[in-house]
């Protein structure tokens, strides 16, 4: 008997569906993302043909279409269950077209999650391809092709072999490189504030803040204001002049879109885009429980805040028999005012498929990553649907002269959703009893002097959050786009942060100066915003990448004639070992390598050794240079490996500790480099913890395939 075929992007979706549907009526096969695309070894778009895409046969997909043609042609069904998103719709498109299938035909299912109803009830209910969709995807990208494949060979003459430029990208990369620019341009400004010290008529301490005068808040720019402000209130006690209680409400957040998920796993588990969003696919497509492979999370590509009633109510059950009916917060859907664009994906916000499958109850089941991601999502959504935490929050403001002082309390009232999300240790500030008409009496005046700082670098999820709001990119573009920036080596990561490299500054200045239009940030969103009117049915995609493409034309003949060619080679002080002269860094299709000025005379070369200017603290000869694990963590090692085998996360410093004599290293966090001693045991002495770097621990993802 005839089977049904049902085609899925991933083999291990095909696995997990197949399963639910049962293989003696359906057979799932996997597609294995796209089957079509256009050529990468010419433009593959046919300008004088209305921007004609010329798509081809994806090189090494032969054996994956062969499979899909015979068993679509023993089938007496077809369905084609890619994802649900522009993406996933073009991808149904070419199969269809490979297949020789009637696009008329109710053909195409999709749903939000890879649960045994959903894929059922998807079924059961076929429709058509979409084509608005699937234009939507062709104009994004035939226009990514026009603009990389038309400006990137511009950069490897003028630059170097291997740059490219993007749509997306390239905004990215100088959204970087103006923030290093206001970084460099700022000057700090001073300020002051003066805290004081003061005892209650029972003799509890409080701490207040200076204010201003009365009803005016003032800043206290420099030293001669702090002097005056002193001596006026020098000798008074504080007068309580205010007090005022009230209640204060935290409204619990919204459950994840992709961008937001992604942030708040850097946030809070240190996780990158890419990683977030492989581990999240993880999730999505399968985890095996008990003999039995489950999707843990709806679709993880969406811009959508929407939960359907379905899983409402089973949040609603969850909270009402876990936690309470004092917990639960039956919430209208309300648009958010910020979404000021259209949500591309119309289906639902990331969230768990099954509540009663919490983070506990399968740990034994995931592996660490994956149980502190699907902790975070449950938890969110969950937290979602309940009521708002309540805070008591008592103000007092105090008079000494005419300068106003003030303090603020506060004491959780009721914990509401951060009894399920809550990933910060919060203390309540308790003040002590006092009445209006009390005097404090003065212990302590504390001047402080401060200098403002300059905007922070990027870091992926404030990036992520910049690309959202300037609406560049889509949900599915923020991971990708941030790894090519780094894989390019047009940004490196300095901890944390996102910080340009000369060739990405250099790049982007190219860009700057004579494609102006295509990297800046308004032009992007409003291409993202024409994208949408064509996925709307309200505009002919052509007419959108031929608007796009004239000043592009324009601006890369101009272009071609008005760019000098750059010479990114660095000399360096070191001596060729064949003909003496000196060394410089060069470009090569691996990264930085060292090479004889004089090629191609001479060819001498040699890898890059990154010195930091540090004697290895183990052998006392070898130089520590800066080296990449397999997984492209930096760390620090000896020249002389592997002779001798010292290894640190931490950059040794040259030092060592007097009280123990281990070596000192720098330590960088958010905000600071402090030097500490690299013993954890030393160091918790003096008082703080430094996690010591583990050997062990280098020398085992050094060691990992």
């Amino acid at each position: 008997m005839a089977k049904t075929l049902v085609i899925v992007e991933s083999p291990a979706k095909a696995k997990t569906i197949e399963k639910f549907l049962g293989k003696s009526h359906y057979t799932v096969k996997a597609s294995v993302g796209h089957i079509r695309d256009l050529p990468k070894s010419k433009l593959g778009v046919d300008i004088e043909n209305n921007f004609e895409p010329q798509y081809i046969n994806i090189r090494g997909k032969g054996d994956v279409i062969k499979e899909l043609k015979k068993e679509a042609k023993k089938s007496k069904q077809v369905y084609l269950a890619t994802d649900p998103d522009r993406e996933g719709e073009a991808i149904s498109w070419h199969l269809a077209h490979i297949l020789d299938l009637d696009e008329t035909q109710e053909c195409r299912i999709e749903f939000n999650e890879i649960t045994k109803d959903a894929i059922k009830k998807a079924i059961k209910n076929p429709r058509n391809i979409d084509l608005s969709l699937v234009d939507a995807q062709q104009a994004r990208r035939v226009l990514d092709r026009l603009l990389g494949y038309q400006i990137s060979p511009i950069l490897w003459q003028k630059v170097r072999k291997g740059l490219s430029a993007g749509r997306v990208q390239s905004v990215t990369t100088k959204l970087i490189c103006d923030r290093e620019k206001e970084i460099k341009a700022f000057i700090p400004k001073e300020y002051w504030t003066i805290d004081v010290d003061a005892k209650t008529e029972s003799n509890e301490y409080i701490s207040l803040k200076f204010y201003g005068k009365e009803n005016e808040k003032l800043e206290i720019e420099n030293e001669e204001a702090v002097n005056e402000i002193l001596k006026a209130i020098e000798g008074n006690n504080l007068d309580v002049v205010s007090i005022e209680s009230k209640s204060r409400r935290k409204t619990a957040p919204k459950p994840f879109t992709t961008s937001m998920l992604q942030q708040e796993a850097a946030h809070k588990l240190s996780f990158t885009t890419k990683k977030t969003m492989s581990i999240a696919q993880e999730l999505y497509e399968g985890i095996d429980i008990e003999k039995e492979t489950v999707g843990l999370i709806s679709y993880i590509r969406t811009d959508s805040k929407r939960i359907s009633e379905e899983a409402k109510e089973k949040g609603k059950e969850y909270i009402l028999e876990e936690l309470g009916e004092n917990y639960y917060k039956n919430i209208a859907e309300k648009k958010d005012k910020k979404e000021g664009k259209k949500v591309q994906d119309a289906h639902e916000a990331i969230r768990p498929t099954y509540v009663d499958k919490t983070p506990d109850s399968i740990k034994s089941h995931l592996t660490k990553d994956q149980f502190k991601l699907y902790n975070l999502i449950w938890r969110r959504f969950v937290a979602s649907q309940m009521e708002d935490s309540v805070f008591d929050i008592l103000n007092v403001e105090c008079k000494m002269g005419e300068y106003i002082f003030k303090a603020t309390g506060s004491k959780m009232k009721f914990d509401g959703y951060t009894k399920i999300y809550n990933f910060t240790d919060r203390e309540d500030r308790i003040l002590p009893i006092i009445n209006e008409g009390d005097i404090l009496k003065l212990e302590k005046i504390i001047p402080l002097q401060h200098f403002t700082q300059p905007p922070a670098r990027f870091t992926e999820a404030s990036l992520v959050k910049t690309l959202e709001e300037l609406g560049i990119g889509r949900p599915s573009t923020y991971a990708p786009t941030i790894a090519t920036i780094l894989n390019r080596e047009y940004v490196e990561k300095q901890g944390t942060s996102l910080c340009p490299t000369e060739l990405g500054i250099i790049v982007t200045e190219i860009l700057e100066n004579n494609f102006q239009k295509f990297i800046d940030a308004d032009f992007t969103a409003q291409m993202e915003q024409r994208l949408d009117e064509i996925e709307e049915g309200n505009t002919e995609w052509k007419k959108v990448v031929s608007d796009a493409y004239e000043p592009l034309k324009e601006a890369i003949e101009v272009a071609m004639e008005s760019i000098e060619k750059i010479n990114m080679d660095e000399e360096t002080d070191e001596i060729c070992e064949n003909c003496g002269d000196n060394m410089v860094i060069k470009y090569g299709r691996f990264g930085k390598f060292m090479a004889c000025k004089q090629y191609p005379e001479c060819k001498t070369t040699k890898p890059l050794v990154n010195k930091v200017g540090v004697k290895c603290p183990k052998c006392k000869e070898g130089d520590i240079i800066l080296r990449k694990s397999k997984r492209g963590k930096a760390f620090y090692g000896c020249s002389n490996y592997p002779e001798c085998d010292f290894v640190a996360w931490n950059k040794p410093t040259g030092d060592f500790c007097d009280k123990c004599g281990s070596y000192m290293i720098e330590k960088v966090t958010k905000g600071d480099t402090n030097i500490i001693c690299s013993d954890k045991d030393c160091h918790k002495q003096h008082g703080k913890d430094t996690g010591k770097d583990s050997d062990e621990e280098i020398m085992k993802e050094n060691s990992e395939n």
